[in-house]
Protein backbone atom coordinates (compact mmCIF):
# COMPACT_ATOMS: atom_id res chain seq x y z
CA UNK A 1 0.00 0.00 0.00
CA UNK A 2 1.38 3.41 -1.02
CA UNK A 3 2.08 5.75 1.90
CA UNK A 4 3.56 9.17 2.34
CA UNK A 5 2.53 12.82 2.30
CA UNK A 6 1.18 12.84 -1.29
CA UNK A 7 -0.99 9.80 -0.59
CA UNK A 8 -2.35 11.38 2.59
CA UNK A 9 -3.00 14.67 0.74
CA UNK A 10 -5.10 12.86 -1.85
CA UNK A 11 -7.19 11.23 0.88
CA UNK A 12 -7.90 14.36 2.95
CA UNK A 13 -7.85 17.27 0.51
CA UNK A 14 -11.48 16.91 -0.66
CA UNK A 15 -12.74 17.14 2.95
CA UNK A 16 -10.50 20.12 3.71
CA UNK A 17 -11.76 21.94 0.62
CA UNK A 18 -15.38 21.10 1.49
CA UNK A 19 -14.84 22.88 4.82
CA UNK A 20 -13.64 26.04 3.04
CA UNK A 21 -9.90 25.57 3.48
CA UNK A 22 -6.92 24.82 1.27
CA UNK A 23 -4.28 22.24 2.11
CA UNK A 24 -0.85 23.83 2.45
CA UNK A 25 1.28 20.89 3.52
CA UNK A 26 1.27 17.40 5.03
CA UNK A 27 4.32 16.37 7.00
CA UNK A 28 5.12 13.44 9.23
CA UNK A 29 7.55 13.81 12.11
CA UNK A 30 8.96 10.57 13.47
CA UNK A 31 10.61 11.24 16.79
CA UNK A 32 9.94 10.47 20.41
CA UNK A 33 6.32 11.21 19.60
CA UNK A 34 5.08 10.64 16.06
CA UNK A 35 3.15 13.61 14.66
CA UNK A 36 1.14 13.94 11.48
CA UNK A 37 1.08 17.69 10.77
CA UNK A 38 -1.57 19.04 8.42
CA UNK A 39 -1.21 22.70 7.56
CA UNK A 40 -4.27 24.57 6.26
CA UNK A 41 -5.27 28.05 5.20
CA UNK A 42 -8.68 29.55 4.55
CA UNK A 43 -9.71 29.51 0.90
CA UNK A 44 -10.87 33.14 1.24
CA UNK A 45 -7.50 34.26 2.63
CA UNK A 46 -8.75 35.20 6.09
CA UNK A 47 -6.92 34.03 9.21
CA UNK A 48 -7.21 30.50 10.53
CA UNK A 49 -8.07 30.32 14.22
CA UNK A 50 -7.86 27.59 16.84
CA UNK A 51 -11.52 26.60 16.37
CA UNK A 52 -10.89 26.14 12.63
CA UNK A 53 -8.00 23.80 13.37
CA UNK A 54 -10.14 21.84 15.84
CA UNK A 55 -13.01 21.59 13.32
CA UNK A 56 -10.69 20.30 10.60
CA UNK A 57 -9.08 17.86 13.03
CA UNK A 58 -12.48 16.45 14.00
CA UNK A 59 -13.52 16.15 10.35
CA UNK A 60 -10.29 14.41 9.33
CA UNK A 61 -9.99 11.98 12.24
CA UNK A 62 -12.56 9.47 10.90
CA UNK A 63 -10.97 9.61 7.43
CA UNK A 64 -7.52 9.02 8.88
CA UNK A 65 -8.83 6.20 11.09
CA UNK A 66 -10.07 4.35 8.02
CA UNK A 67 -7.17 5.40 5.83
CA UNK A 68 -4.64 4.52 8.58
CA UNK A 69 -1.68 6.43 7.09
CA UNK A 70 0.78 5.57 9.87
CA UNK A 71 1.63 2.14 11.27
CA UNK A 72 1.98 3.24 14.90
CA UNK A 73 0.11 5.63 17.18
CA UNK A 74 0.54 9.29 16.24
CA UNK A 75 -0.71 12.72 17.19
CA UNK A 76 -2.68 14.69 14.62
CA UNK A 77 -1.69 18.34 14.51
CA UNK A 78 -3.71 20.76 12.37
CA UNK A 79 -2.20 24.23 12.10
CA UNK A 80 -2.06 27.38 10.00
CA UNK A 81 1.04 28.26 8.00
CA UNK A 82 1.79 31.49 9.90
CA UNK A 83 3.24 34.65 8.43
CA UNK A 84 6.61 33.12 7.50
CA UNK A 85 4.81 30.28 5.79
CA UNK A 86 6.21 27.46 3.72
CA UNK A 87 5.87 27.79 -0.03
CA UNK A 88 4.59 24.41 -1.19
CA UNK A 89 2.50 24.96 -4.30
CA UNK A 90 3.36 26.60 -7.62
CA UNK A 91 0.81 29.33 -6.92
CA UNK A 92 2.57 30.20 -3.65
CA UNK A 93 5.66 31.27 -5.61
CA UNK A 94 3.49 33.61 -7.69
CA UNK A 95 1.30 34.86 -4.85
CA UNK A 96 4.18 35.83 -2.58
CA UNK A 97 6.40 37.44 -5.21
CA UNK A 98 7.95 40.58 -3.77
CA UNK A 99 8.83 39.04 -0.41
CA UNK A 100 12.07 37.54 0.81
CA UNK A 101 12.27 33.76 0.71
CA UNK A 102 14.62 30.90 1.53
CA UNK A 103 14.77 28.05 -0.96
CA UNK A 104 16.56 24.76 -0.50
CA UNK A 105 17.13 22.40 -3.40
CA UNK A 106 17.12 18.62 -3.14
CA UNK A 107 20.54 18.52 -4.88
CA UNK A 108 23.21 21.15 -5.17
CA UNK A 109 23.32 23.41 -8.19
CA UNK A 110 26.64 25.03 -9.00
CA UNK A 111 27.88 23.82 -5.61
CA UNK A 112 24.98 25.34 -3.71
CA UNK A 113 21.72 24.02 -2.22
CA UNK A 114 20.45 26.98 -0.18
CA UNK A 115 19.35 30.29 -1.62
CA UNK A 116 17.90 33.40 0.01
CA UNK A 117 16.61 36.41 -1.85
CA UNK A 118 13.66 38.43 -3.05
CA UNK A 119 11.09 36.12 -4.61
CA UNK A 120 10.32 37.35 -8.13
CA UNK A 121 7.79 34.66 -8.96
CA UNK A 122 7.44 31.52 -11.03
CA UNK A 123 7.63 31.50 -14.81
CA UNK A 124 5.59 29.41 -17.24
CA UNK A 125 8.47 26.92 -17.56
CA UNK A 126 8.27 26.10 -13.84
CA UNK A 127 11.33 28.03 -12.69
CA UNK A 128 11.36 29.97 -9.44
CA UNK A 129 13.06 33.35 -9.83
CA UNK A 130 14.96 34.92 -6.93
CA UNK A 131 16.80 38.22 -6.86
CA UNK A 132 19.98 37.62 -4.89
CA UNK A 133 22.07 40.76 -4.49
CA UNK A 134 20.82 42.19 -7.80
CA UNK A 135 21.29 38.99 -9.76
CA UNK A 136 18.32 36.89 -10.88
CA UNK A 137 18.70 33.21 -10.12
CA UNK A 138 16.40 30.62 -11.72
CA UNK A 139 15.68 27.43 -9.80
CA UNK A 140 13.53 24.63 -11.25
CA UNK A 141 10.45 24.17 -9.06
CA UNK A 142 10.73 20.39 -9.32
CA UNK A 143 14.23 20.64 -7.76
CA UNK A 144 12.98 22.58 -4.72
CA UNK A 145 13.04 20.48 -1.54
CA UNK A 146 11.69 23.21 0.72
CA UNK A 147 10.93 26.91 0.59
CA UNK A 148 9.53 29.45 3.01
CA UNK A 149 9.02 33.14 3.42
CA UNK A 150 11.44 35.03 5.63
CA UNK A 151 9.90 37.02 8.47
CA UNK A 152 10.70 40.64 7.61
CA UNK A 153 9.18 44.00 8.47
CA UNK A 154 7.77 44.18 4.93
CA UNK A 155 6.04 40.80 5.31
CA UNK A 156 4.60 41.76 8.70
CA UNK A 157 3.35 45.10 7.31
CA UNK A 158 1.71 43.39 4.33
CA UNK A 159 0.06 40.85 6.61
CA UNK A 160 -1.30 43.59 8.87
CA UNK A 161 -2.48 45.67 5.91
CA UNK A 162 -4.43 42.68 4.57
CA UNK A 163 -6.24 42.44 7.90
CA UNK A 164 -7.47 45.95 8.75
CA UNK A 165 -9.80 44.57 11.44
CA UNK A 166 -6.82 43.30 13.45
CA UNK A 167 -4.92 46.08 15.19
CA UNK A 168 -1.43 45.67 16.61
CA UNK A 169 -1.28 45.49 20.40
CA UNK A 170 -0.77 48.77 22.23
CA UNK A 171 2.71 49.18 23.61
CA UNK A 172 1.66 51.15 26.70
CA UNK A 173 1.28 49.99 30.26
CA UNK A 174 -2.24 48.86 31.13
Amino acid sequence: MERGPRHIENAIEPQIEALGFALVRVRFFDGRRQVLQIMIERADGSDVNVEDCADVSRALSPILDVFDPVDNAYALEVSSPGIDRPLTRADDFRRFAGFEAKVELAHSRDGRRRFRGMLLGLDDDGCVHLDIDGETVELPLDAVQSAKLVLTDALIAAHQAARPDVQPADEGVH
